[in-house]
């Protein structure tokens, strides 16, 4: 069930969003996705000029400075939450085996996900709410000596194998919504904060969750440690102050991490661009930043211009983009989500671009009751052995089977008519990723220096390049 296998191919130049390929005879091979759904990924073919395009036209240039660097990527992909690996893991051997190679997999009809993000414990999106260490009401287990995997070793753990047979490189960031009850102010999933009497436990917590996985063969590359910390009212979830968070890494976790050797990343906030200055608070405090990697921001709030804000105040420190719907419940739109996130993220420093979430089934399922999301869309949608691809497959397909993780951002000049974003691969291939949102088709060139392409790109669509 792969999805090149299923579109026609499209020889044409007027295109929404598409991908183009520079061999060395100078032919452009494109993949097409529009608003209208004409194109979903759709490929072609064009041919590029060694002469520069005639300034006179007076048509908007896209320059592209390939010595110009800024950050490394590290990968684009989704939310692996237990509701998607429930959908994956009941699926026919072969039936997932496509599946996931298509996702997963580096081949012709595949789309190259790099980037995973698992939770610690239940998310909204499980059937039901846990974590590691649950305990009867009145008890505790201050040496987490009840603590257990079981209920991942059900669903996503078996998946996570399969994906790192297809892709053992992948990058995989791990998220808690809550602490277990017991440790809890309110003795609750839903809301409540970390009890202090609890902090050097907690950080326990997340080494015999690191070291777990890792004995299951699965390396967490990073974690945060709290989704959401200013969200007490989602089903589980927990209120983390950024002074608390700041306490607990420069007291707790970091030390830890350090004294047990675990070479995981911390990334601090993972809460939404409207308060910058929470990982800057704890990103100003030396002695908590030293075990910092960088911060985490979703979009539901605020303006992605503020991951710029925070590189300004520490440049040293990384930035991640680490959730965002993308849903098209009312109607399919390629141009916000490529937009704001495929290229307002990385142009705002962002080493990544995850995607929430993976997989659900037509009725927006599974997810916790009192609190759960009723209707987070998967970017792919999963009755029994069939699989249907929505907005957000095709938003991030048109950065990670071309982005490949260890490509760096590079300079290049954005119209507000033309939003785009340029990189420079391993391979020594330069990408350009580029937005139209406006009704009409546009012309524009494409200036490398050395190569010139005139496009004309459709209204209401996006493309990528490849050169």
């Amino acid at each position: 069930m792969l999805l090149l296998r299923n579109v026609p191919l499209v020889l044409t130049l007027l295109f929404a969003s598409h991908y183009y390929s520079f061999s060395q005879n100078g032919k452009v091979t494109i993949y097409t996705t529009t608003n209208d759904k004409q194109s979903l990924f759709t490929e072609s073919s064009g041919i590029i000029s060694p002469k520069k395009v005639d300034a006179t036209q007076k048509i908007r240039v896209i320059g592209i400075d390939a010595a110009t660097k800024y950050q490394s990527i590290d990968g684009f992909g989704f939310a692996l939450t237990g509701g998607s690996a429930q959908h994956l893991v009941h699926m026919s051997g072969a039936a997932r085996h496509a599946t996931l190679q298509e996702l997963f997999g580096t081949g012709k009809g595949d789309v190259g996900i790099s980037y995973l993000r698992v939770s610690i414990g239940a998310s909204d999106l499980n059937d039901h709410v846990f974590t590691y260490d649950d305990m009867p009401a009145g008890q505790t287990d201050t040496t987490l000596a009840h603590f257990d995997l079981k209920e991942d070793k059900q669903d996503v753990i078996p998946v996570l194998k399969e994906i790192l047979a297809i892709n053992p490189s992948i990058k995989i960031l791990a998220s808690p919504w809550t602490a277990p009850s017991w440790m809890k102010t309110n003795n609750d999933v839903k809301g409540g904060s970390l009890k202090k009497e609890y902090y050097g436990v907690y950080a326990r917590y997340f080494v015999k969750y690191i070291q777990a996985m890792k004995a299951q063969g699965i390396t967490i590359d990073a974690v945060t440690l709290q989704n959401e910390p200013l969200h007490p009212g989602n089903t589980p979830s927990m209120l983390v102050h950024a002074e608390e968070e700041r306490d607990f890494i420069k007291g707790y976790v970091g030390p830890l991490f350090k004294a047990k050797n675990i070479k995981t990343k911390i990334i601090l906030y993972d809460h939404n661009c409207d308060v910058p200055e929470y990982p800057i608070t704890i990103l100003d405090d030396p002695q908590a930043a030293k075990y910092v990697d960088g911060s985490g921001f979703h979009l539901y709030g605020g303006e992605i211009e503020s991951m710029s804000a925070v590189h300004n105040t520490h440049p040293d420190k990384n930035l991640y983009f680490t959730e965002q719907m993308v849903i098209d419940l009312k109607q399919f739109d390629i141009v916000s989500p490529v937009t704001r996130l495929i290229i307002g993220a990385p142009r705002n420093w962002s080493r990544n671009v995850l995607l929430w979430n993976l997989a659900a089934d037509k009725k927006y399922e599974p997810h916790t009751s009192n609190g759960g999301c009723p209707f987070c869309e998967g970017a792919i949608t999963v009755e029994g052995d069939s699989v249907w691809r929505n907005v957000a497959y095709y938003a991030v397909a048109h950065a990670s089977k071309f982005v490949t993780p260890g490509s760096v951002r590079i300079a290049s000049n954005s119209y507000t008519q033309l939003p785009n974003v340029a990189f420079k691969t391993p391979a020594g291939k330069i990408v350009l990723i580029v937005a139209n949102p406006a009704a009409d088709a546009q012309r524009f060139n494409v200036d490398l220096k050395d190569k010139f392409y005139q496009a004309t790109l459709a209204g209401n669509a996006v493309a990528t390049y490849v050169f």
